[in-house]
């Protein structure tokens, strides 16, 4: 009955939804791409006869960049699949193209209709579906058992907040966790606040997020160009909207301070400092490009570097801030980086993923807020590679005191590597247990 209602909403919502992705589609074309997909309809080919189709969902980009490791994983247990990989975001998609091989597909994940999802599983019949970390939906999953798919969530997280808020919901929230096959989580505090909406909790596998391998040559790229710099970089990695209005008030007040010569900082290092944003979402790179200039700020965009010598050469004709304006080279970035500002983490969003900076050897700086990776968070900040402050100014303060001693910024830089190493395996361990389990259905 409560599916029902929620089904026929959903039916009613689409002819706005589909408006939206028309919109959308104006800042982000990946959006106008395909839209048949999201209602089932498809022009790719059907499976092919005797071929496993293995489904990953991976919903945005980091999702996809994390499920790289798996992906190579699964290849390896079932030698010769066919991967059905599927996004609801464009980077998502964008950075997907990449994990494909001859045969496999890549469409967008069907709206959570009875209609789209049948047709959905019906076109491609997965021998099994293998959602990554949180994207939990009620028909996606009731399909999914009247058809006989056996629908996984993997390197699967909940946290406090969501646990709540699906709680709230629990007429529509708890028949959807427990209709899952399994469920294999990152933590063990993951695996009871799942395990506290029904679901079939298999065991606790680590985050497959650590096997993610940072692009080499970019991350070669960034520390290579650091060094010509020769000044410090400090950035402001995977912004959300309304920190780096934040953050630039910081370093507005930082500049202030150092004017007149009454901040704990050496008034040399605030000026040599270079500033870097790297916004979350590409749709945003404009809008942070006029919010630097209106802070009174000059803007260099990686768009528009070509490369290092132009940026260098320019450097010293006034306050600048670098903006990151480009996708998959998150390991430039982050090796361009004396140290990082996690993004995400200064609003009330969650935070955003610390592993990769921990992957390129990057000291990281979080606000408060980290509830969505609490327990990489954690670990960070136990093996000495993160800290935790407050607010934008504790991080800016910290991000500084680091630059004013090396030696505890590059132990921080190893700490991070070595975190980074001692956490894999995750993505191997998950392959294997979605090979035995499928020796049992």
């Amino acid at each position: 009955m409560m599916l029902g209602l929620y089904s026929l909403a959903l039916r009613c919502l689409q002819p706005l939804m589909l408006r939206k992705l028309r919109r959308r589609a104006l800042a982000e074309p990946g959006y106008g791409v395909a839209p048949q997909e999201r209602l089932g309809n498809y022009t790719c080919a059907s499976t092919r006869r005797g071929s496993q189709v293995v489904w990953v969902h991976a919903v945005s980009l980091g999702e996809t960049i994390a499920c790289a490791a798996l992906v190579t994983e699964l290849r390896r247990v079932f030698p010769g699949m066919r991967l059905l990989l599927t996004h609801g975001t464009a980077t998502g998609r964008a950075q997907g193209a990449s994990l494909l091989q001859p045969g496999d597909v890549q469409v967008w994940q069907p709206w959570d209709t009875p209609d789209a999802v049948t047709k959905f599983l019906t076109h491609f019949k997965p021998i099994v579906g293998l959602l990554v970390e949180t994207e939990i939906w009620p028909n996606l999953v009731a399909r999914s058992k009247v058809l006989g798919v056996p629908l996984c969530l993997v390197n699967a997280r909940l946290s406090d907040k969501s646990l709540k808020q699906a709680q709230r919901l629990a007429w529509l929230a708890r028949p959807a966790y427990s209709g899952l096959r399994a469920v294999w989580a990152q933590a063990p505090a993951d695996a009871q606040r799942l395990a506290v909406l029904g679901a079939p909790v298999q065991g606790v596998l680590g985050n497959f997020k650590f096997d993610a391998r940072p692009d080499a040559d970019k991350l070669t790229q960034g520390k290579s160009w650091r060094a010509t710099l020769g000044r410090p970089v400090i950035s402001l990695a995977i912004s959300r909207e309304g920190e780096e209005a934040i953050f630039l008030a910081v370093l507005k007040q930082k500049q202030a301070e150092a004017q007149v010569n009454t901040t704990w900082v050496a008034p040399d290092l605030i000026a040599s400092v270079q500033w870097m944003i790297v916004p979350r979402h590409p749709q945003r790179f404009d809008a942070v490009a006029d919010l630097c200039a209106a802070h009174g700020f000059a803007v260099q965009r990686r768009s528009q570097w070509g490369g290092m010598g132009s940026v260098v050469t320019n450097a010293g004709t006034g306050p600048t801030i670098w903006i990151g304006d480009s996708l998959g080279e998150m390991a430039l970035y982050y090796g361009l980086s004396d140290v990082a500002l996690l993004g995400g983490s200064f609003a009330p969003l969650g935070g955003q993923n610390l592993i990769e900076a921990a992957a390129c050897g990057c000291p990281v700086v979080m606000g408060p807020h980290t509830f969505n990776f609490a327990q990489a968070a954690e670990l960070a900040v136990e093996a000495g590679a993160a800290w935790q402050v407050a607010d934008m100014v504790a991080a800016v303060d910290k991000a500084l005191q680091l630059l004013q001693n090396p030696a505890e910024q590059q132990a921080a830089a190893a700490s991070a590597l070595a975190l980074a190493g001692a956490h894999q395996g995750a993505a191997r361990r998950t392959a294997e247990a979605v090979q035995a389990l499928l020796q049992h259905v």
